[in-house]
C-alpha cells in the first residue's frame, strides 16, 4: 500500500463511521492517561499523541491544564472530528496531518505518546524511520508511551496487516536510544463487545553518548 493509498484508507474511515463504530474508541483513554500523568511531572509539559485521531485523549489531557498537547494523525477527517467534538478548547491544542514517517518535528517533546499506530507500520523501513524521529523527538529523559496489540491481539484491524508485539521484540525496537520503564498487558472492550489485548510500554529517553 503506497502512501497515497493509505491516506484515503484513513480519511475514508473517518468519514464514513462514527465513533462507535471504530474498534479503538474509548470514552476513558486508560491506561494512556494514567501514563502520561505519571511521568508528565508540570502542565506545561510538551506532549505529542501520534496518531491520535479522534481520540478523546486531548480533550481529558485539556481538561487537566495541559496546555502544550500535538495530535498528529494522516487523517485530515479523524482531526477534524476531534477539534468539533471539543469546541472552541481545541484551539489550545496544536494538529497535524501528516504520516509520523516522513515527518520532521519542529521542537523536542516532554512525552511521545502513541496507541495504535506504530503496529500499522509492518515494514522495517518504516519501522526504522519512526523510530529513528521518536529519537529525535524526544528530550534526554523524555517518555516514550506506546501501546500496540500484543502476540495475543488481532493480527488485522481496520483492513490492515499489523505487527504485533511482545514486551522483548518491543523493548529491542527502542533500546539504542531508551531504557524500558515497565510494560503490561491491557485488555480493550471495542464498541462491539469484542476484546483486543494490547501490551503498553514506557521507556525514558537515555542520554546520547558524547
Amino acid at each position: 500500500m503506497t502512501e497515497a493509498d493509505r491516506q484515503t484508507h484513513w480519511q475514508n474511515v473517518y468519514r464514513q463511521k462514527g465513533e462507535q463504530e471504530v474498534s479503538w474508541t474509548q470514552a476513558d483513554p486508560q491506561p494512556s492517561l494514567g501514563l502520561i500523568e505519571r511521568f508528565a511531572n508540570t502542565p506545561q509539559a510538551a506532549i505529542i499523541d501520534i496518531g491520535g485521531g479522534a481520540s478523546r485523549l486531548v480533550d481529558a489531557l485539556l481538561v487537566r491544564g495541559f496546555d502544550k498537547v500535538t495530535v498528529l494523525d494522516l487523517s485530515e477527517a479523524a482531526l477534524e472530528a476531534a477539534k468539533l467534538r471539543i469546541g472552541p478548547a481545541a484551539g489550545k491544542a496544536q494538529w497535524i496531518a501528516a504520516d509520523v514517517t516522513a515527518w520532521q518535528p519542529p521542537r523536542a517533546f516532554d512525552i511521545w505518546h502513541d496507541r495504535a499506530a506504530f503496529h500499522f507500520l509492518t515494514t522495517e523501513e518504516k519501522i526504522h524511520k519512526y523510530v529513528s524521529i521518536a529519537e529525535c523527538a524526544i528530550r534526554t529523559n523524555g517518555y516514550l508511551i506506546l501501546g500496540t496489540f500484543s502476540e495475543a491481539g488481532p493480527d488485522h484491524c481496520s483492513g490492515l496487516a499489523v505487527r504485533q508485539y511482545s514486551q522483548p521484540s518491543m523493548s529491542a525496537r527502542f533500546e539504542k536510544a531508551f531504557e524500558r520503564i515497565r510494560c503490561v498487558t491491557e485488555d480493550h472492550k471495542t464498541p462491539f463487545n469484542t476484546v483486543q489485548n494490547f501490551l503498553f510500554c514506557s521507556f525514558r529517553r537515555k542520554k546520547d553518548p558524547t
